[in-house]
């Protein structure tokens, strides 16, 4: 199963995220090796928001885990965040792959 973590910058984001940002790509990078953390970073030109895609029987929870412990949070990087389920459908890693009716 998927979830996303949704993240929220303020407008100084860019500065803001100096003094934090090699601690918070350590723990992203661990996510990653122990199979937790999928893939993530900013989107848009902003960047104010950024996705992380996580997977595990509980992603949402192992989201709010990682969001709870995460630099850019604890140093008020991030303005706010949201982790919600994420129903995969399509894709090789897709959690319940729906295929199109044979005709």
């Amino acid at each position: 199963m998927h979830a996303i973590l949704e993240y929220a910058y303020g407008d100084d984001y860019l500065e803001a995220r100096e003094a934090h940002r090699s601690a918070h790509l350590a723990v992203a990078w661990q996510a990653v090796e122990r199979g937790e953390l999928l893939l993530g970073g900013a989107v848009g030109d902003g960047p104010y928001t950024a996705l992380l895609v996580f997977e595990s029987d509980d992603p949402v929870e192992l989201a709010e885990r990682f969001a709870a412990a995460d630099p850019y949070v604890l140093g008020n990087v991030v303005t706010s965040w949201t982790a919600r389920p994420w129903t995969t459908v399509v894709g090789h890693g897709a959690a319940t792959p729906v295929q199109p009716p044979v005709e």
